[in-house]
């Protein structure tokens, strides 16, 4: 496995898992453990990817609403949502909330 698929396959990990140790990647992919935190310093530049020191809550974390390939809605998608919640009972407005919630870009976010 190269470094480049090795990385992508850590990608997907946390992406599935959320949080992971650095021993538990390191023994996953057979490799040392500076050798993942080399490669987690690599993939934060371009991931939402962040390590938290500790003994319980400690290890590598992915942004909790990031996945693969996530597609966000357009500014006349979301505006378009939008609008309709004014025209929208209750339990659809709750539905075109979580849309919104799920697949709106957040502040200051480009795809």
């Amino acid at each position: 496995m190269t470094a480049s698929e090795r990385r992508q396959a850590i990608i997907r990990v946390l992406c599935k898992r959320k949080r992971e140790t650095v021993e538990n990647l390191a023994f996953e992919f057979d490799v040392t453990m500076r050798t993942i935190m080399r490669d987690i310093v690599e993939l934060s530049l371009s991931y939402p990817i962040y390590t938290l020191p500790g003994k319980y809550y400690g290890g590598v974390y992915i942004a909790e609403d990031y996945y693969i390939g996530k597609q966000y809605l357009s500014d006349e998608q979301l505006q378009t949502i939008i609008s309709l919640l004014d025209k929208a009972d209750d339990d659809q407005r709750k539905v075109l909330e979580s849309i919104i919630k799920d697949f709106g870009k957040s502040k200051g976010e480009k795809c």
